[in-house]
């Protein structure tokens, strides 16, 4: 791919809120380049400084107007297609001000997909598994305006201790005023 053709459609994307690719996508995005063509075109973006891999097969379209802060929920959306991913734990926690530590660097995600974490310029991708059906997660999930739901603080508090994770951390009192409203 060209220069300016990538500039062209992928700052199209953008506008339209779109800035995280997966290589598959950009594989649509351009069908006349070779699965080869697209690597080496892939990495000379990277290079000019468009792109910037996120994650293995994950990039980020940098010079866009949609990379900002939930520039890392994206990151996970992509990461986990066809899975249902929340964030919760102690990212959520945090997020309704129930704990002690705010965790800069790292959001903490429930998924139906494999467990894991990723480093990102953008920070750590945690992801812990859940067993649970579709019917049992959505009503924990709450759409706040953020790319990814975000667990209801009961569910959050479900979360920490069903997975076995530190719960001093969290005030109960803050969580049942929280969890009351």
């Amino acid at each position: 791919m060209k220069l300016p053709l990538a500039v062209k459609t992928l700052s199209g994307w953008d506008r339209r809120g779109r800035h995280v690719y997966t290589q598959s996508d950009l594989a649509h995005l351009f069908p006349a380049d070779s699965p080869k063509t697209l690597q080496v075109s892939i990495d000379r973006l990277i290079q000019r400084g468009l792109l910037s891999r996120a994650a293995r097969g994950i990039y980020v379209y940098e010079i866009g107007q949609g990379a900002g802060p939930d520039t890392i929920e994206y990151i996970v959306r992509a990461m986990r297609r066809g899975d249902y991913n929340y964030v919760s734990l102690e990212s959520a926690l945090s997020a309704y001000g129930v704990i002690s530590q705010i965790p800069l660097d790292r959001l903490t995600v429930m998924t139906t997909g494999r467990k894991g974490a990723y480093r990102t310029p953008w920070g750590v991708i945690e992801f812990t598994h859940t067993a649970r059906r579709a019917r049992e997660i959505l009503p924990r999930m709450r759409n706040v305006h953020r790319p990814l739901p975000l667990a209801t603080p009961e569910a959050a508090w479900s979360d920490l201790k069903r997975v076995g994770r530190n719960t001093h951390l969290v005030d109960a009192e803050a969580l049942a005023d929280v969890a009351a409203r």
